[in-house]
């Protein structure tokens, strides 16, 4: 007879999650299970460490033995992971670009978000999750708009997590965007620095002397009639970066649905574009593991190919 009930679980904690709060360890754990029901157990002491009570804040030590009560979550409540069967998840299998036992690097379609949420049943870190089943860790160590293609970290281990976001935050990985704006991009116009708001209402990110520093770097890469192709290294990180500070020269990105001009998107539509045309394309940071310097690049999809090819025909 097949028992579905939970059980107790007893984990051993290796050293990549010594310095972990419990509680933040067990809401990673039980991912479907309520934040309120996560203190609840703690509260109650039904989680033990070492066969002793301990607070939500107390930090795991290697060789730790923590004691997982049984925990039914509501069916209302869980959130499964998405059918491998599903053509937007089976894709992803294809789009994986590097893995090894520290990270794996995806060149993400566009229109695929990178999590769930919002209306989304699922996003690219929940189908991998599906995809690799057996993984007992993936996360994600950054993130892209859901119409921007290329280049996405996830994490296969907690100290490669810490390892690659803390290199974000020091500014120490290198990005590199390909954008089709529109116009003639002045080569004199290598660097933005606009400070940027984001209306917490709609999302939408404007240029606002209250808002937070951003720099942008850019080169242009090659030029048609009526629009540009460029390279943009964002140093900071906010939201809508690149796109805001390409609208904020008079230069928007094609097809960008939020900060974009129509007349530009109509032009480039005749040549095939129906999707906003921002590409991660490359990536230079330390290994997380062996402490190599890594340069990835995630080439362009087939559209984006293709209307390059018929801009520069056209011109």
């Amino acid at each position: 007879m097949n028992d579905d009930k939970p059980k107790v679980q007893f984990i051993e904690i290796d050293d990549d999650f010594a310095g972990q709060r419990i509680d933040n360890f067990l809401r990673a754990r039980l991912k479907n299970v309520p934040k309120s029901m996560v203190y609840r157990i703690l509260r109650k002491g039904e989680v033990r460490v070492n066969k002793k009570r301990i607070k939500p804040e107390y930090k795991l030590q290697g060789g730790d033995l923590v004691r997982v009560p049984p925990v039914r979550v509501p069916e209302s409540d869980q959130e499964a992971l998405p059918s491998t069967k599903l053509d937007k998840v089976a894709e992803l299998e294809s789009c994986i670009i590097y893995e090894d036992d520290h990270m794996l690097i995806l060149n993400k379609p566009s229109g695929t978000a990178v999590h769930g949420g919002s209306g989304l049943k699922f996003g690219a870190i929940e189908g991998l999750r599906a995809l690799r089943s057996d993984a007992k860790y993936l996360e994600l160590v950054h993130r892209i708009d859901r119409d921007t293609s290329g280049i996405l970290l996830i994490a296969k281990k907690r100290s490669a997590l810490r390892r690659l976001q803390e290199q974000f935050r020091t500014k120490t990985v290198q990005k590199y965007y390909f954008a089709l704006v529109m116009g003639e991009w002045k080569s004199s116009c290598k660097v933005v620095n606009a400070p940027l708001l984001k209306n917490e209402v709609n999302s939408i990110v404007r240029v606002n002397p209250q808002g937070k520093p951003s720099e942008t770097r850019f080169k242009v890469l090659e030029r048609f009639s009526q629009a540009t192709l460029i390279q943009a290294s964002p140093i900071t990180g906010r939201t809508h970066q690149i796109r805001v500070h390409t609208q904020y020269t008079g230069h928007p990105i094609a097809w960008d649905d939020r900060y974009g001009d129509r007349r530009f998107d109509a032009h480039t539509g005749k040549v095939g574009l129906n999707r906003l045309f921002l590409h991660a394309a490359n990536i230079r940071f330390t290994h997380p593991g062996t402490e190599e310097l890594m340069t990835i690049d995630a080439p362009m999809g087939e559209q984006l190919e293709s209307v390059i090819k018929k801009l520069r025909n056209q011109s």
